[in-house]
């Protein structure tokens, strides 16, 4: 007798608004250029998108070192260095921005806060593009915090000349903790405003949260060097349900499903809806699948292309 399994879909789930612009700006470019255009780093963190811009005539490298002489270039979402954009300017290198709006108004608000002489912490991931991004991008650099022991072992220059701002794929309830340990450790801290915190994060960890609520068990669609696939993964198991990361359906083992009636699925902020769909069609052979969307934030941000392709 054929199983009966319920999917019920997080609402939202998958591509933000900085991830479809940055997309779109390869497309464009290649549109409007030609073939080959070069990708610093991965545009966005996932296979899917990468390979499906690949096929269409793009070249993704880890340097602008290797980039040739006098073709397309284009950032990543994630945002780079001073030094990363110094390279490709005096190569003349003609480039085009794909960085997160959003990432761009955490590097300025760092740029602002070491002008009036503060001292910049960053709430984030050591290594993660977009901290290294920012990193770069503030004179004097930042000291990054990833945990409440970096709060507790900080040696500050000036307890009142401090300043925090935070990784975009981190959400107000990833970094609470941290935030009230800098604000009782340094009361004068100046931080953002928690409209500052990306939309897009903090909607999608808590249509996580909701979702986990009425699941047996939890599929997260999203790279696994995605940081914030990799936390709504986490969620699901503070939730204490058995909850998976995969990058996509051919990933998914079916004796997870053992014991299993209902199944919520989510997709990180990089994930394209095709992946969800192949997800729901790799079900369907084990079994009758219902398919149910929760209700959710309904999400409209759109960002703008830059100048050179609008």
């Amino acid at each position: 007798m054929s199983r009966k399994l319920k999917v019920l879909l997080a609402s939202p789930r998958g591509f933000c608004a900085g991830v479809e612009r940055a997309i779109e700006i390869v497309e464009r470019a290649l549109e409007k250029h030609g073939a080959p255009v070069y990708v610093r780093h991965e545009i966005v963190h996932n296979k899917r998108v990468v390979e499906t811009l690949r096929a269409k005539g793009a070249i993704f490298v880890e340097e602008v070192s290797d980039i040739p002489d006098g073709v397309i270039t284009v950032f990543s979402a994630h945002g780079v260095s001073d030094a990363v954009e110094n390279q490709a300017s005096e190569r003349n290198l003609p480039v085009i921005d794909a960085t997160c709006p959003l990432v761009t108004r955490v590097h300025n608000e760092g740029r602002n806060h070491s002008a009036k002489g503060r001292q910049v912490l960053l709430i984030g991931h050591a290594g993660h593009p977009e901290v290294e991004g920012t990193r770069g991008r503030v004179p004097g650099g930042v000291v990054v915090i990833s945990d409440l022991a970096d709060v507790a072992a900080l040696d500050v220059e000036d307890p009142d000349a401090l300043a925090y701002v935070t990784q975009t794929t981190l959400s107000v309830d990833d970094t609470r903790d941290i935030i009230a340990a800098l604000r009782a450790r340094f009361p004068t801290i100046h931080g953002p405003d928690l409209q500052d915190i990306c939309y897009a994060t903090q909607n999608r960890q808590q249509a996580v949260r909701d979702l986990c609520k009425q699941v047996d068990m939890l599929l997260v669609i999203g790279a696994q060097n995605s940081s914030n696939s990799n936390r709504l993964w986490g969620i699901g198991q503070e939730s204490g349900i058995p909850s998976y990361l995969i990058d996509d359906a051919d990933a998914l083992d079916l004796d997870w499903l053992d014991g299993a009636a209902t199944i919520g699925l989510t997709a990180g902020a990089s994930a394209p809806e095709e992946l969800t769909r192949e997800l729901i069609a790799r079900l369907s052979k084990v079994g009758e699948v219902t398919v149910e969307e929760l209700a959710g934030v309904a999400e409209n941000m759109h960002f703008k292309l830059p100048r050179e392709l609008s």
